[in-house]
């Protein structure tokens, strides 16, 4: 092999500061997936149980609906989380990354201590804040922390964390959810304190963000992300995800409670159907990680803005096909579980924001601007709960309204070109 070969091929060592870094980044997002999935699969029993209490008739309708309501709630939670932005390009990525850990487990598992919906809701919210926070300072850290050749596929490895969550999740609720009920489910939720405690003690703060202290502390950051050079590039990331995410509530929230009710019209019990949504949600959490692992290679290959179209299009089919389409089928079940994996795969959309976010902005600002694109989104996305909770309530179904959110994507298509290329260009100082 060849001198040139070989430089193509080698890849800069990684330090033990950049290692311990990473699986610190990568263990909270893996358990903030995790907990933002134990709703999902915990909604129907937990409703059921704290509705009455709250004086509202447990009705299916009323599960869906104010499930749905719950859902949103925990989104503005995730809106408002662009607090942490700012913070960490004032304070620092490793210490600001270890409180909203903190923060979303504390509150996870103060959950199982609710007595009826209004206190579920806060908690809920709370612990969106922290959770919210994870992925921006996640992100901004590992593309800082990061070597330039290796800091792209660094973006994929570290999305696959949230979904890993997912499939922690499954086992979880396959496990102590049946054996232990809902209050089990959110007690495990405690977990990330001690990722939390770790990243305080044990991470370094990137070189890149040392040696812009300085400069970060006199920045008025919100401000500069919406001046002349970054005004259209925040505003069209801040659209973007607002579809992913659009597309991630509706097609991987709502996909237990569709699998349970596919499961319980083929016959199955209760324990069965609740099994089988652990299955659905490890299917997908597969299908999930092997996206994301390919996301870095086709953006290298193809561009971001064509990577990300790739993907929109996958969902867009994959959410009609699942909810539209198997949702309604006779036998169902085995069809909705097959496009599960496809549905997966396109979900990896998220890892090319990981990737491509902190490569349109300066250190000084990177994890304010990271994290306004990605909560600005979740209030989209919690408005738009708020209407499929209502069309849902009107259909008598979640199939229909769940499918018509593949819309989105077809609205992120239009949006794509608007978006800024960074394809071959290295992280901005």
């Amino acid at each position: 092999m060849d001198s040139v070969s070989q430089s193509v091929q080698q890849k800069t060592p990684l330090s033990r500061d950049q290692i311990v870094g990473f699986w610190a980044a990568w263990g909270g997002w893996t358990l903030d997936g995790m907990d933002s999935v134990i709703y999902a699969l915990i909604m129907a029993p937990a409703l059921t149980e704290l509705l009455p209490n709250s004086g509202i008739e447990a009705t299916p309708a009323n599960v869906t609906g104010i499930g749905s309501i719950l859902f949103a709630v925990f989104l503005v939670g995730w809106g408002l989380s662009f607090i942490w932005g700012p913070i960490a390009d004032r304070f620092g990525r490793a210490r600001t990354l270890a409180a909203t850990i903190l923060v979303f487990a504390i509150f996870t598992g103060a959950a199982a201590l609710a007595q009826n919906v209004w206190q579920l809701g806060l908690f809920r919210l709370l612990a969106g804040i922290g959770i919210g926070g994870e992925w921006a300072l996640a992100g901004t850290y590992v593309s800082e922390a990061w070597p330039e050749d290796r800091r792209k596929m660094g973006a994929g490895y570290l999305q696959t964390g949230y979904y890993a969550g997912f499939f922690i999740a499954a086992i979880l609720n396959f496990t102590v959810g049946a054996t232990y009920g809902w209050r089990a489910m959110f007690l495990c939720g405690l977990a990330p304190v001690v990722i939390s405690i770790v990243t305080f003690l044990r991470v370094k703060e990137p070189a890149r963000w040392n040696a812009q202290a300085g400069e970060t502390k006199r920045t008025s950051h919100l401000a500069t992300i919406f001046n002349a050079t970054y005004r259209r590039r925040t505003i069209v990331n801040a659209a973007l995800v607002a579809v992913a995410i659009i597309g991630l509530w509706a097609g991987t929230v709502y996909e237990p409670t569709a699998i349970i009710t596919l499961a319980r019209k083929a016959g199955m019990d209760a324990v069965a159907a609740a099994h089988m949504a652990s299955y659905g949600t490890g299917i997908l959490s597969i299908g999930t990680i092997l996206g994301c692992l390919a996301l870095p290679v086709f953006a290298e290959k193809f561009g971001r803005k064509r990577t990300l179209a790739f993907y929109f299009a996958g969902m867009m089919v994959a959410i009609v096909a699942a909810f539209g389409w198997a949702f309604y089928l006779p036998d169902g079940l085995p069809v909705f579980l097959t496009v599960l994996f496809f549905l997966g795969f396109a979900g990896g959309n998220f890892a090319v924001f990981s990737l491509w976010l902190p490569e349109q902005y300066e250190t000084r600002v990177r994890a304010t601007a990271f994290a306004f694109c990605t909560s600005f989104g979740r209030f989209v996305g919690a408005g738009v709960n708020f209407v499929i909770a209502g069309a849902v309530r009107d259909y008598g179904s979640l199939g229909v309204p769940v499918a018509c959110t593949a819309a989105a994507f077809g609205l992120g298509l239009l949006i794509i070109p608007f978006a800024t290329e960074t394809k071959g260009e290295r992280l901005p100082a």
